[in-house]
């Protein structure tokens, strides 16, 4: 299965969390092409993510969590391989061929994967992630009359090849301003700016294809991508779970969600 969806108690709330970067399994048909060392633990993989936000439910909120690493394809990128950045950093695209630091992940060392394989890779594991997630806004969009998208995201706190300096703790990005409305946007900032970590807001990330795409304030669909330093939840290595800081990392983001069901009901 692509992806696995962790249901809401009731009642509901119109918030859909997605998290599409914390699968690590590889297709039995692929999985031999990937160098062994770097398949074990694919270093690109948002990690236990999907286990940092599994209280959501309880708040009335769904969940849609990928099951495929993005070496397989990367859900958070254009379908057509649009680029997000054009500031030079390293972009990987939407069928990875290098990782982060731009290393070559394919036992062949090839530097791309040829369109035709790109595209059968879209019907087989891209599609149906983003249906699903079509299906779930449109059916709570229909319930409540708006739906917002909460897009989940971590990443190391330094990776050089795309900014010099350490990341921030949290970024909050909604496509410069233009995939939420201003109330829910100062809401969120107003919660994580209380806090004791360090936030930025669309800078040096702004939201990636599931924020820009989904995003439509004008038609009661918002979206909002949050990416945060690994070493929040995570060991100083950024390997291991670490209770006393997820569960810190936790505690703030209910905050930010109870203030969001509040504006939105």
């Amino acid at each position: 299965m692509v992806y696995k969806i962790w249901e809401g108690n009731e009642p509901k709330v119109p918030i859909i969390v997605s998290v599409p970067h914390c699968g690590f399994a590889f297709p039995d048909e692929l999985k031999d092409q990937y160098k062994p060392s770097l398949r074990k633990a694919p270093d690109d993989t948002d990690w236990f993510v999907d286990k940092l936000y599994d209280f959501v439910p309880a708040m009335g909120i769904k969940m849609i969590s990928a099951n495929y690493s993005r070496w397989v394809i990367d859900l958070n990128r254009d379908p057509h391989s649009k680029p997000l950045y054009a500031d030079g950093r390293i972009i990987t695209g939407l069928c990875p061929a290098t990782n982060f630091l731009g290393e070559t992940i394919y036992k062949d060392e090839r530097t791309e994967v040829e369109l035709p394989e790109a595209k059968r890779r879209v019907e087989l594991y891209y599609k149906p992630y983003h249906q699903q997630l079509e299906k779930l806004l449109s059916e709570t969009k229909k319930k409540f009359g708006k739906v917002l998208l909460w897009d989940a995201h971590s990443i190391r706190q330094s990776v050089p090849t795309i900014h010099k300096e350490k990341f921030p703790d949290l970024i909050l990005g909604d496509a410069d301003s233009t995939s939420a409305l201003p109330g829910l946007i100062e809401t969120t900032l107003h919660v994580l700016n209380h806090s004791t970590y360090s936030v930025s807001h669309n800078h040096p990330f702004k939201g990636g294809y599931i924020t820009r795409h989904y995003g439509k304030p004008s038609t009661n669909q918002q979206a909002l991508q949050l990416e945060m330093s690994k070493v929040n939840y995570l060991d100083d290595e950024e390997k291991k779970y670490d209770k006393a800081r997820s569960d810190k990392m936790r505690e703030l983001l209910k905050q930010v969600f109870v203030k969001l069901i509040e504006q939105l009901a």
